[in-house]
């Protein structure tokens, strides 16, 4: 062995974590290391495909030292969607959890977890094939005393207002929340149906028509709600809801139907949610009371989905906390203004034509706020977590597809796991089941990397 593959082995070792429990579970974990700008563009993408950009961004924010890096090491886990396998294996690949069986939920903290501070990036429900049994392994996590901070996602909060609306007193900003959710929603219904009742629950519930009442909008809603004034949806977007809307009212109950669930059981399994998650001494009250849009430390920004020129400027003028208190206000008290509004473009933005702007005015924003790099997840990738440059900002992607369904359906091989760590020595670890190495962002190394990397295209030519 030479003694410059002496060295990479070496530094390997020493910045890898360290994987306890990993017998129990059946996932292929990255032992080595590589810097960011390896994998092409499926470690790095530039809005141009010109890494020059990012060299350049890059040198701005090293020279100004604008990097300033949390006193814990934080652990970023995003887009679970209702895999607790995903969860436990995601831990595991974080050193910051002991595995210790075969249940998801058999593990401890390590000395490296005592320390560090957990972020879920948002999007605990929906897709994957255990909702309840996924919150119950974050619960576990959080009762072990470990600092924890659990970002809302675009299917929480979709869920949580669709739930909330049924069998209450029809708005028309509001009623069709529930049929909104589509089938995503159904295995959840089937899960809780499963769980908690039987047929000795259905006495008590209404006649099928009925039901079919308290959860559908009117028939008059389609005429009603492009008439509502208020919140900040765009003629694009009401077309949109309404088409989409429509499709799922005449698909639902043929859907539910194929689950072998009816109306009946559909709205019994709604109010049970209701007890689970709305009332105080309900199971799961503590999720959506723990939830937030957002969260810093140091010079990052945790969010689920991303950022717009109107979210920026909040961030800038009144800071991270202020969006939450006013995101924790909207959830409870205005869904709609919410949910067509640009707080809700944080757990909603692809960065498409479609939603909200980001543009340079955003950017700068986001710079003087004091933030070098972006978090978050929503838009799922194969290959890894991936850094990306928008507007001349640093984002770092971190949905790796780790629920089986997604796996399943986009042929993602393997299972899942994933976590993105900020390690307060300065150094950002990209570690996936799906990428044979782990990808490390350390500023000066890799600026140093993509400018040999440029020097080398050039000498080609």
């Amino acid at each position: 062995m030479s003694n410059k593959t002496k060295h990479a082995a070496d530094r390997s070792e020493a910045i890898k974590p360290r994987y306890y429990g990993r017998k129990w579970i059946s996932v292929n974990l990255p032992d080595a290391t590589c810097d960011w700008t390896h994998g092409g563009e499926k470690s790095i993408v530039t809005e141009d495909g010109n890494l020059s950009d990012l060299i350049d961004v890059l040198r701005e924010l090293n020279d100004r030292e604008h990097w300033q890096w949390p006193q814990r090491k934080h652990y970023f886990i995003s887009d679970l969607h209702a895999d607790p396998d995903a969860f436990a294996a995601s831990l595991v690949a974080s050193g910051g959890v002991k595995h210790l069986g075969p249940s998801p939920r058999d593990f401890e903290l390590t000395k490296a977890g005592r320390k560090a501070t957990f972020v879920i990036g948002g999007d605990c429900f929906d897709k994957g094939p255990n909702n309840l049994e996924l919150l119950r392994g974050v619960r576990h996590l959080k009762d072990q005393g470990v600092r924890l901070r659990v970002l809302a996602g675009n299917h929480d909060i979709r869920l949580l207002f669709g739930m909330r609306v049924v069998g209450e007193k029809k708005d028309v900003r509001n009623e069709h929340f529930f049929v909104r959710a589509g089938q995503k929603i159904i295995p959840l219904i089937k899960e809780v149906w499963e769980s908690y009742l039987s047929k000795k629950a259905m006495k008590s519930i209404p006649d099928t028509a009925t039901c079919r009442r308290r959860l559908f909008p009117r028939e008059s809603w389609s005429e009603e709600f492009p008439k509502i004034r208020g919140g900040d949806i765009v003629p694009a977007q009401m077309d949109r809801e309404l088409n989409r809307i429509t499709k799922k009212v005449d698909n639902f109950e043929s859907l539910c139907g194929e689950q072998g669930l009816d109306l009946r059981q559909v709205y019994a399994a709604t109010q049970q949610w209701k007890k689970l998650f709305l009332k105080k001494d309900g199971e799961f009250q503590w999720f959506y009371r723990s939830l937030r849009l957002c969260y810093r430390n140091g010079s990052f920004l945790f969010v689920h989905a991303g950022v717009d020129d109107n979210v920026t400027k909040m961030l800038l003028k009144h800071g991270v906390r202020h969006i939450n208190n006013a995101f924790q206000t909207a959830m409870r008290e205005a869904p709609f203004d919410f949910y067509y509004g640009s707080l809700c473009n944080t757990i909603r933005t692809k960065y498409r034509d479609v939603d909200r702007p980001f543009t340079r005015k955003g950017s700068r924003n986001v710079r003087s706020a004091g933030i070098a790099a972006i978090l978050h997840g929503h838009r799922n990738l194969h290959h890894g977590q991936r850094l990306s440059l928008r507007k001349s900002q640093i984002n770092f992607e971190c949905d790796t597809s780790l629920d089986r369904h997604t796996r399943r359906l986009e042929n993602v091989n393997g299972r899942g796991a994933s976590v993105t760590i900020i390690e307060p020595t300065g150094r950002i670890l990209g570690v996936s089941s799906d990428f044979p190495k782990i990808k490390v962002f350390e500023p000066q190394r890799t600026l140093d990397a993509l400018l040999a990397a440029k020097k080398q295209e050039g000498n080609k030519r």
